[in-house]
């Protein structure tokens, strides 16, 4: 099933825990939607500026995956409103894609995870469904072993 123009709901669905684990991971239909917002409101757009395919390395996750992965209770990831996206091996980098989105999209939450001062490891971005966007921007540090998110500077 199309998302849109160049991202396909396999591409969103896909975890090697899920396979690895024997988890479901099949959205909701409202959660299709969901991430044709997302879709067409935030991948697109990064896709047809870069040019380049944009590798997606967290999408969708059921409950039963958030768990397995230690992701947070209240992640937009189980509502079908964030990808995860990491371009390492490509042509564009990750600071790339964090500040295109920061200068020209409309999204809900983007975050710099951890990485260096000049690249990030991946860029988390959601899109709220309601269309209601905070433009919260934030990044994810380690303190005392714990994951800890900071206001984006």
């Amino acid at each position: 099933m199309q998302l849109s123009k160049n991202l396909v709901l396999a591409e969103v669905m896909r975890s090697e825990t899920a396979k690895r684990k024997g988890i479901s991971n099949m959205p909701t239909p409202e959660h299709i939607e969901n991430f044709k917002k997302l879709a067409e409101n935030v991948f697109q757009p990064i896709r047809e500026h870069f040019g380049v395919p944009i590798h997606i390395s967290s999408g969708y996750r059921s409950k039963a995956l958030n768990a397995a992965v230690g992701g947070s209770s209240s992640s937009q990831h189980c509502h079908g409103e964030a990808i995860d996206i990491d371009m390492d091996g490509t042509s564009v980098t990750n600071a790339q894609i964090f500040n295109f989105i920061k200068d020209n999209l409309n999204f809900d939450q983007m975050i710099w995870e951890f990485g260096t001062d000049t690249n990030p490891d991946w860029v988390h971005v959601s899109y709220e469904s309601t269309g209601k966007q905070r433009k919260q921007i934030l990044k994810a540090i380690k303190k005392g072993g714990a994951t800890s998110y900071v206001p984006y500077n």
